[in-house]
């Protein structure tokens, strides 16, 4: 992953790893274990590089979780992109990944409306996507989207939706 990619906001630098202590907020959410036991198979798999879409990220607490633990797990080439329709949110969000200094996690922060988003996510999905559910009247073009734009799903139900994870 070439890091001088990244917004300048963004980039991270070599001598400092993501914090090893988890985030309290982030280990009780709910899609958490779905997260870990993915990135976990993925890794079991051979992978060493993984890419991640956070939807819904509000503040990236989850996404940024998600992100340190593929680095502890030994992934070597992490991407990670938080979107959210809400600006003060994905200010806090860039905010919180300028803590992030660890040359194998580029991490970008959008403010965007999630489906649209996700269309662009269509040419190279992700490898894992999370989000919340949908509101009914968003739910068939961004259940769509969601499963166009990654190989696993994560959202708050208690299935996923997964496409191969060996490969």
């Amino acid at each position: 992953m070439n890091v001088h990619a990244l917004p300048v906001g963004l980039r991270t630098a070599v001598g400092e790893v993501p914090s090893r202590h988890p985030s309290k907020a982030a280990v009780q959410d709910p899609r958490w274990p779905r997260i870990a036991a993915a990135l976990s198979a993925l890794r079991t798999n051979g992978r060493h590089a993984v890419r991640i879409v956070d939807g819904q990220c509000g503040v990236g607490t989850l996404l940024l979780q998600a992100l340190a633990e593929a680095r502890r797990l030994g992934f070597t080439a992490i991407e990670g992109r938080g979107i959210d329709r809400s600006p003060p949110l994905i200010g806090r969000a860039r905010s919180a990944a300028h803590r992030v200094v660890d040359p194998a996690i580029g991490v970008d922060f959008v403010v965007a409306d999630m489906v649209t988003a996700l269309r662009d996510e269509q040419d190279l999905p992700a490898d894992i996507v999370i989000c919340h559910d949908l509101p009914q009247e968003r739910q068939p073009d961004a259940r769509l989207m969601l499963h166009k734009a990654g190989r696993i799903v994560i959202d708050d139900r208690a299935g996923s939706h997964d496409r191969d994870i060996a490969a």
